[in-house]
């Protein structure tokens, strides 16, 4: 087996045993990769790049937003979050711009670490 497939059978192992909080903390965690990458490639003036990194944090946030459950009251406020920083997204990659990505860094970043705070909170981190 070689580096890559060992190191694709241990990432799907671990997608698979994680518990929702945990997925969800993966969620953050490749959005923040993603428009990482995403910036970068906007600093070098790589338009593909950029483009298809930011569609990758779009994915994930809409993802969040499809498994909202609207019976907690809390859901409309990450509702609302979640809407704004699909249209940054969206301005972001129309004009390729390194600043709203950083804005948008910094919210993901932001809501990564409260939700890790929620786990430790929680006891659901294993």
């Amino acid at each position: 087996m070689t580096n890559k497939q060992g190191y694709a059978a241990y990432a799907s192992n671990r997608i698979m045993t994680a518990t929702p909080a945990e997925l969800t903390l993966m969620l953050y965690e490749g959005a923040i990769k993603f428009c990482n990458i995403a910036l970068d490639a906007a600093e070098k003036k790589d338009v593909v790049k950029t483009h298809n990194n930011i569609v990758k944090v779009e994915n994930i946030i809409s993802e969040f937003q499809a498994t909202l459950n609207h019976k907690y009251p809390v859901a409309k406020d990450f509702e609302n979050v979640y809407t704004y920083l699909q249209q940054r997204l969206v301005e972001a990659n129309i004009k390729k711009d390194t600043e709203i990505l950083k804005e948008i860094l910094m919210h993901l970043r932001t809501m990564r670490d409260t939700w890790k705070d929620v786990m430790k909170q929680a006891g659901a981190g294993r």
